[in-house]
């Protein structure tokens, strides 16, 4: 496996409305050989001056190969600066102290202006705009190959799934000899001069939340494929993304700088659910007070709106008021609260309330979300287990894919609490992380739990606001996770 290597290059020329714009594309294969990395594309132009243009990571492709674009615009509307014409160009990557070059064999490779597509060496049949990410809204999804025309294609097309390959369907991709220019008014052929044939075609994914596939090229010596090196190409929608974390009510040191670092990480995070416990507001004469809501802070920090939906428990640390709360970039079909503990007197900190949500989520389905603050194992947790276990069951019905009991259970991994709870409920993290194993060093008490046999799965998960990790905000780490569709 080469560490770097070109698999596709275009130079075209786009003329619109009477003016032209040159607008050259680089896309390679890179290994993948440590995190950090550097990617670029030596090039020069008829003027025979080298430029460095960096490139960027477009998505994953096979085992430990990344995928790294580079793209330049030029226009004659830029008073005496000609555009680039033919230009010659190479290869460039380091990483881990090491360079790596694809440059033609020592000779450069080139493309002459206006010419279209050149495809890789290494490559017969090429999905050359490989798109990892479903658009909401988006209904088909558009596919474009390069195949080397001296094969003399007999048929070109799509094997494709949007079920784990439950289900089959092949559709057509089509060789329009004018490619270029009704797509963009550009004088190149195709086929071209670099034996460069492009081929199209749109899938009807509907409301799919993923599509998987891999393009077959019928020639009279058999049939190539591009399957992504048989990983198949994948495209999908956005994946859910649970966050669920204790703030501690307010007895944090420099509390206001926590408060935004939490706000940051679910911005990056582009978190869609977000569980929340020990939410405080101060408790003013037991009327509270809005203003100071820990919750309400944070998501008045967020980068978009999110609904909130809240309840209190109790009197927490004698100068708040203390219970949970949801943030939701979806709207709440339902919510409701309820204590699940038989104390129901707010001066008692056994006295447990619990928040509810139900969200439709995009091309998912309906989802009810838990956010929890139980006792210890010999405070009540095992009674106030069964009542929210109960309650989750009556309201997991009809379309629901999935119940999440979120949140701070005060039972570690392993012991007889969480035992209980994983009896009907599966730890995401470690099903995400370990395949369902418990570790004896294992002390979390914060976890996502989901009914078993739902219709989600996590596919990643991690403790977060560690030290390494968004840094500590609480004395709980969070944890974070994002799901798909079985």
């Amino acid at each position: 496996m080469k560490a770097i290597q070109l698999l596709y290059a275009e130079n075209i020329i786009v003329r619109h409305e009477g003016s032209a714009h040159q607008h050259l594309m680089f896309s390679m294969a890179v290994q993948h050989l440590a995190v950090e990395k550097l990617v670029e594309v030596y090039w020069a132009g008829e003027d025979g001056v080298w430029r460095i243009l960096p490139a960027e990571y477009r998505s994953s492709i096979g085992q430990q190969r990344e995928i790294w674009c580079a793209e330049a615009f030029f226009s004659l509307a830029v008073e005496d600066v000609p555009l680039p014409g033919d230009i010659q160009f190479a290869l460039h990557y380091r990483t881990a102290g090491k360079d790596c070059w694809d440059n033609n064999g020592g000779y450069n490779y080139a493309i002459n202006a206006d010419s279209g597509g050149r495809i890789g060496d290494d490559f017969p049949v090429l999905n050359i705009d490989f798109q990892p990410a479903l658009r909401p809204g988006q209904q088909y999804y558009p596919i474009t190959v390069a195949v080397r025309h001296s094969l003399r294609p007999k048929q070109v097309y799509v094997q494709w799934t949007r079920d784990h390959w439950r289900e089959t369907q092949t559709s057509a991709c089509f060789f329009r000899r004018k490619h270029w220019d009704k797509l963009l008014g550009s004088n190149a052929r195709n086929p071209n001069r670099y034996d460069c044939g492009i081929w199209i075609t749109h899938l009807n994914v509907g409301d799919a939340f993923r599509v998987e596939y891999a393009i077959g090229c019928e020639t009279a010596g058999g049939t190539l494929w591009d399957n992504n090196l048989s990983a198949n190409y994948l495209a999908r929608r956005e994946r859910l993304k649970i966050l669920t974390l204790n703030l501690h009510c307010y007895q944090e040191e420099n509390q206001s700088s926590k408060f935004a670092q939490v706000a940051k990480a679910i911005n990056d995070l582009n978190a869609d659910i977000v569980c929340l416990q020990e939410v405080g507001e101060l408790w003013n004469h037991g009327s509270g007070d809005w203003h100071s809501n820990a919750g309400r802070i944070i998501k008045d920090q967020l980068a978009q709106p999110y609904h909130h939906q809240g309840d209190w428990s109790h009197l927490g640390f004698q100068k708040y008021m203390e219970g949970c709360a949801i943030l939701s970039k979806y709207p709440f079909v339902f919510h409701d609260s309820g204590y699940v503990s038989p104390v129901r007197d707010v001066h008692d900190i056994h006295s447990r309330k619990v928040v509810m949500a139900q969200v439709d989520v995009p091309y998912m389905g309906f989802v009810n979300v838990f956010s929890v603050h139980l006792s210890w194992w010999n405070a009540g947790f095992r009674e106030q287990l069964e009542n929210l276990m109960g309650w989750a069951e009556q309201r997991h019905s009809g379309p629901v894919v999935a119940t999440f009991l979120c949140g701070d259970f005060n039972n570690a991994v392993g012991s007889e609490g969480y035992r209980l709870a994983a009896e009907r409920y599966e730890d995401q993290f470690l099903r995400a992380n370990a395949a369902g194993l418990v570790s004896d060093h294992d002390q979390r008490i914060d976890y996502i739990f989901m009914k078993k046999g739902n219709h989600l799965k996590a596919v990643t998960a991690r403790m977060l606001f560690t030290e390494p990790d968004y840094g500590r905000v609480s004395d709980h780490p969070g944890v974070y996770a994002e799901f798909e569709p079985a």
